[in-house]
């Protein structure tokens, strides 16, 4: 015990000594002229401490380094985050662009709105849009795109509305193939491959489909006007020998992807959309390499 007494003493006296004598060489090399302490100065730097400057340049370039990393980190997640809306920046330009056309075109009878988010279990059934009674919008008006039909106004209080998308149950459509004597009626069709799709019923037999007919809005029935696409045929669903065939459509647009929709005035001619949709189809395929720019 008493050993380790005086080894502890003779430790803490060998400390004070080393730093007496430390700082005694340092109050010297002080008090040396500049033309002595620069070269003194440069042997303890290339020998003594050159192990320590060593290990603080390297730690130094480590610093450095990983200040360096968690830039390029913070630039590769902004640039990830540009990419990610990159293609919804584009497909809400395109749908704008075919908005400002058919607006062009119709230059009456309709108004602009959008499509406002909702949480809950109608979604994907009803869609609550950013116009109503006062900027003029009734019931039972359609609801668009440039691509073709969304839905019908279902609801209207005083600056909302709410509208019933065809992937809702209830709704249904007079539908017609054009240029052909072709009648029906459309609904929604859950498909566990496709997922929401549409169904052309009561089509007469002898009146046969091939995949890739388009089919647009009748005008019957006073709700919708004629010539809104509703979507393309893809195949036979079901037939009753004789009597008539129910048809696959896939549909001109989903209301998924509607951001910003025109609220058809009921007040419009059921001629009135002849060609106005076409000419839009036409513009869009006209110029592919523009969708993406803004």
């Amino acid at each position: 015990m008493a050993s380790s007494l005086r080894g502890d003493r003779y430790g803490t006296r060998a400390d004070t000594a080393v730093f007496v004598a430390c700082v005694v060489l340092s109050l010297i090399a002080l008090s040396l002229p500049d033309g002595v302490r620069r070269p003194v100065s440069g042997a303890l730097r290339s020998t003594v401490l050159y192990p320590l400057l060593t290990l603080e340049a390297q730690v130094s370039t480590v610093a450095e380094s990983r200040q360096r990393l968690a830039e390029l980190r913070s630039q590769r997640d902004s640039f990830a985050l540009v990419a990610a809306a990159l293609p919804a920046l584009r497909a809400e330009n395109a749908n704008l662009r075919g908005l400002l056309g058919l607006g062009h075109r119709l230059q009456r009878g309709f108004v602009t709105a959008e499509v406002l988010h909702q949480a809950g279990v109608t979604d994907g059934l009803t869609l609550v849009l950013s116009a109503g009674r006062t900027q003029g919008v009734r019931e039972l008006e359609p609801v668009v795109t440039a691509a073709g039909l969304v839905g019908v106004v279902r609801s209207v209080d005083p600056t909302t509305s709410v509208a019933l998308a065809w992937t809702h149950p209830d709704f249904r459509a007079s539908a017609m193939v054009e240029g052909r004597d072709v009648f029906g009626i459309v609904a929604a069709r859950h498909d566990e491959r496709s997922g929401d799709v549409m169904e052309l019923r009561g089509v007469a037999y002898r009146d046969a489909l091939t995949p890739g007919t388009p089919v647009v809005t009748s005008g019957l029935g006073g709700v919708f006007p004629r010539g809104v696409p509703i979507g393309t045929v893809e195949g036979v669903l079901s037939e009753s020998e004789g009597w008539e065939r129910t048809y696959l459509l896939r549909p001109a647009v989903h209301p998924a992807v509607a951001d910003h929709v025109l609220i058809l005035s009921a007040a419009l001619a059921p001629d009135t959309l002849g060609g106005v949709f076409a000419d839009t189809a036409a513009a869009d395929t006209a110029r592919p390499a523009r969708r993406g720019k803004p």
